[in-house]
């Protein structure tokens, strides 16, 4: 079993996680059958008192973020297409959600709904389509190019993306390189001064809804210094961005003198930023550490495990390294009880490189919100998608969470991009 112990910093809201394997297991072979019989029963998650879990849809393809709408019909984006199809149309009914169209012979990440559209990325560009009243693509095969030639490379190519009131689409452009060094990733190679690809990565952009074929030169880079976005969307209390950056690799193998192996796992903290136009969260030049509570100076560019600055947009909050935030919901509704109105649902994908360590994440938490700002300690939500502890611990996760969606009455939709998994996690008082 897993162990988690978090810790909190009362001010700033921040919170770093120590993961141990115990070497006993106590637990009763009666008690394991009786954990196992009530995962099954709730779509093989734990989730708190009062709260169910089913699956909706099973086998969809690799699917990533989604809408729901009034109707319930689901709009799921998949990072490849299936069929030729890249967006799926599910309905629901009766408890469950069947696939009943799909359009885009691309593959991707982003997908929103706002005034009577459907816009929709692949890696590269984004589309929009047009809506009846009953929130149905008119036509599918002919959907207006909003924006054309977004860079896609090595890593990090995802495009996702969100609508705000004053018609303006707002869409990540993730940094390729690791730490914007002369060589990526390579031992003792030093960062490259200025970072020239923060001009066309490593940001938000701000381009207009309605207007065809935009490039990169017409938008407007709304906010720099994020390495990769992928979750995102707006706080309407605070009424501004919301994002959640995946913090950079490797600070020991790439500088073995400064950083532990443990340095590696537990370095730098996953972090959440609001932003406003022109935000400046200092990527590659720092990273925010999770223990000391400091941005410090990232040693491609001077600093030594030591160097802090408060230069940069400082995070609103942090959680443990590495596991990947691909989900970002504020909830609105009122399904559920008072103390998740206005907070925010965060869809962690999992680690890959927090090794010697055991891997940690593939879980939904929840961050308290109060007045607009993250206040108190977040929480795991939803845990047990990756199938059991040791299916966590080694990282051989079998479903990982993705997107995140309200539905009209306030339920939780929840994706996930390895099995191609839909949740629905509903309330009840008992």
């Amino acid at each position: 079993m897993l162990n988690l112990k978090t810790h909190f910093l009362s001010n700033f809201k921040v919170s770093a996680t120590k993961i141990a394997i115990p070497v006993c297991i106590a637990l009763s072979t009666l008690a394991q059958l009786s954990n196992a019989q009530t995962a099954v029963k709730n779509a093989g998650l734990k989730t708190p008192e009062g709260f169910s879990a089913t699956i909706l849809a099973s086998n969809l393809g690799s699917a990533r973020h989604l809408v729901v709408t009034p109707q319930h019909d689901i709009y799921v984006r998949l990072a490849r297409p299936v069929n030729g199809k890249g967006t799926l149309v599910l309905h629901e009914s009766d408890g469950k959600a069947v696939v009943k169209s799909g359009f885009g012979n691309y593959g991707g990440t982003g997908i929103y709904i706002k005034n009577g559209y459907l816009y929709d990325s692949s890696n590269e560009e984004i589309f929009r389509y047009k809506l009846n009243a009953q929130n149905e693509v008119i036509n599918p095969n002919a959907p207006e190019k909003i924006v054309t030639g977004l860079i896609s490379r090595f890593q990090h190519e995802t495009k996702s993306i969100l609508v705000d009131d004053n018609n303006n689409i707002y869409v990540n452009i993730g940094a390729y390189l690791n730490s914007c060094q002369e060589k990526d990733r390579q031992r003792g190679s030093m960062g490259v001064k200025g970072c020239p690809l923060l001009d066309s990565a490593g940001g938000i952009w701000m381009f207009k809804t309605d207007k065809p074929n935009q490039q990169l030169g017409d938008g407007t880079r709304y906010a720099t210094g994020l390495r990769n976005v992928v979750g995102l969307d707006w706080n309407k209390q605070d009424n501004q961005l919301y994002v959640m950056q995946h913090g950079r690799d490797q600070l020991h193998d790439i500088f073995p003198d400064m950083y532990t192996v443990k340095d590696n796992a537990n370095l730098p903290a996953e972090t959440m930023y609001a932003l406003k136009k022109g935000a400046n969260a200092g990527w590659p030049y720092i990273y925010y550490d999770p223990i000391q509570h400091k941005e410090m100076v990232a040693p491609e560019y001077g600093g030594d495990g030591k160097k802090s600055t408060t230069e940069y947009l400082e995070p609103a909050a942090a959680y443990p390294a590495h596991m990947a935030p691909n989900g970002l919901l504020f909830y609105t509704g009122n399904q559920f009880p008072e103390k998740y109105k206005n907070g925010a649902f965060i869809a962690f994908h999992g680690s890959w490189n927090r090794s010697p360590e055991p891997q940690a994440g593939y879980f939904v938490v929840f961050q308290p919100f109060k007045n607009g700002k993250p206040t108190g300690q977040w929480e795991v939500f939803a845990d047990g998608f990756s199938g059991s502890a040791a299916q966590t611990a080694s990282g051989r996760a079998e479903h990982r969470p993705c997107g995140l969606a309200q539905g009209p009455d306030g339920s939780l939709y929840v994706t996930d991009d390895s099995k191609g998994t839909l949740y629905k996690i509903t309330y009840k008082k008992s």
